[in-house]
């Protein structure tokens, strides 16, 4: 789930009032190469009973192809995972503002200094919130809008990402005492990758995800149970409850005891 650190809609009090009334007992929030909620997600959450544990999710790059990696259990205060964030996010706003020029040279420009100040609070800044400032300006009737006309891998103002390899992400996080789960394999189709993967690292799979149904499910199980990894689930909520509603998605609890039980080293 995502928060108004990255991409989500909700703020860490918002975020923790819909946990609440959809009964989550346990959740991370995994915000897009930033930690910047997790203390406020933490101490909100405690004083409604509901337990904790830091998340992320970091977008490695490879071959030109996104590799969604999650976090969890790690120390967010580690020295190399903060520096190591800072530059991915610094890497958000040159694409940033290589996006805002293209988008000026085609008509469309877009006030930048209040992403710049998102940023400078730690955020994580990319084209959603982009998308959100081009309906603002009146440039678009949506966010999904934007991406048709704008933002999208195929329209005119967009621009490549650029991010570390999974091995290096996979590095960092279990350098900060952290587990690493690949996220929603299901759609970023890279099945053939696990088993090397795992080679490298990789501790669970995201079995469970709103993109994958029992087919998927089933095959996920299977091969985590296979290659030995753990299991997670996310229900990727990014504060949209007719797209992907809150708590839709669950881990069971025999899976979450394996998943506290393989923790490295976060306290």
């Amino acid at each position: 789930m995502h928060t108004t650190a990255s991409d989500g809609r909700c703020t860490p009090e918002q975020l923790i009032d819909e946990a609440v009334a959809v009964g989550l007992s346990v959740l991370a929030v995994t915000d897009h190469d930033t930690t910047a909620s997790t203390v406020e997600i933490r101490d909100l959450a405690g004083t409604r009973g509901i337990e904790t544990i830091p998340g992320i999710e970091i977008t490695a790059v490879e071959h030109q192809k996104d590799v969604h990696v999650l976090g969890y259990f790690h120390d967010i205060t580690h020295p190399p995972l903060v520096e190591f964030l800072a530059r991915g996010r610094g890497q958000r706003l040159g694409r940033m503002h290589q996006i805002a020029e293209k988008l000026s040279a085609l008509g469309a420009p877009i006030d930048v200094e209040p992403l710049l100040a998102q940023a400078a609070k730690g955020r994580a800044i990319g084209r959603p919130q982009i998308a959100q400032a081009l309906q603002e300006a009146g440039h678009v009737k949506d966010v999904f809008d934007a991406f048709e006309k704008y933002l999208a891998g195929d329209r005119p103002a967009f621009v490549p990402r650029t991010g570390a390899p999974v091995k290096m992400v996979i590095d960092v996080i279990h350098e900060a005492g952290g587990l690493v789960s690949l996220a929603h394999p299901g759609l970023t189709k890279i099945d053939q990758r696990i088993l090397e993967l795992r080679e490298v690292g990789l501790d669970a799979l995201e079995v469970y995800h709103p993109g994958h149904d029992a087919e998927a499910v089933e095959r996920y199980e299977a091969m985590a149970a296979d290659y030995g990894l753990l299991i997670t689930a996310g229900s990727d909520y990014h504060g949209d409850p007719a797209m992907r509603p809150l708590g839709g998605t669950t881990l069971p609890a025999e899976a979450w005891d394996r998943l506290r039980e393989g923790r490295r080293s976060y306290a």
